[in-house]
């Protein structure tokens, strides 16, 4: 069996489970979802690094000494389908899990609660469609998205089963933002986009 270690050995037709995601060697970053590879962004501009980076800054400070885990990417957060198979591997910008049994060594098995993306100019349709229904059909609790280029901050939070957005934060405005599902948590959007 030959050893992949190239996306171009893959055909991007083919449906794939986590199963085949484990065998590769890929030198490129690939997210699979609902069985199909989707190649991520190159390398993250520094601006969207120090986002992550103030995101994380921010949410570890809140979930310290609390029985909740901050993970940044990359970390393997593993979906299952309706069958119970899992042909959906994502890796978010930022996650928040708060239910142990869920991980393991390979990361998270399930939804976390708390699930941050930051786009690109390369991914921001795959984090504003694909991934938003996603997230929603996985049951994520909460999903922010950061749009570095707007100065915006989104949050989404789950209401039977539907993703409820809040009104937009936006930089500058001295808007102080709150978690919907941690109303404990709550932030100056700005410390965001320093």
């Amino acid at each position: 069996m030959t050893t992949i270690t190239h996306l171009s050995q893959l055909d991007l037709d083919k449906h794939y489970t986590y199963a085949d995601y484990l065998t590769w060697q890929l030198k490129e970053k690939i997210e699979l979802i609902k069985g199909k590879i989707l190649a991520m962004s190159p390398a993250p501009t520094r601006f969207h690094q120090d986002i992550s980076q103030n995101t994380n800054r921010v949410l570890d400070r809140f979930f310290y000494q609390k029985p909740c885990r901050v993970y940044t990417a990359p970390f393997d957060v593993r979906l299952y389908n309706p069958k119970k198979e899992i042909e959906t591997v994502v890796q978010p910008d930022l996650c928040v899990v708060c239910d142990l049994s869920k991980l393991d060594e390979k990361g998270c098995l399930g939804a976390p609660d708390l699930v941050v993306e930051i786009l690109s100019p390369s991914n921001s349709k795959k984090e504003m469609s694909i991934k938003f229904d996603l997230y929603q059909e996985a049951l994520v609790r909460e999903y922010w998205i950061i749009n570095p280029n707007e100065g915006t901050l989104l949050i989404y939070a789950l209401k039977d089963g539907v993703f409820v957005g809040e009104r937009p934060y936006v930089r500058g405005e001295n808007h102080t933002a709150h978690s919907v599902n941690f109303p404990e948590l709550s932030f100056d959007v700005d410390l965001l986009f320093q």
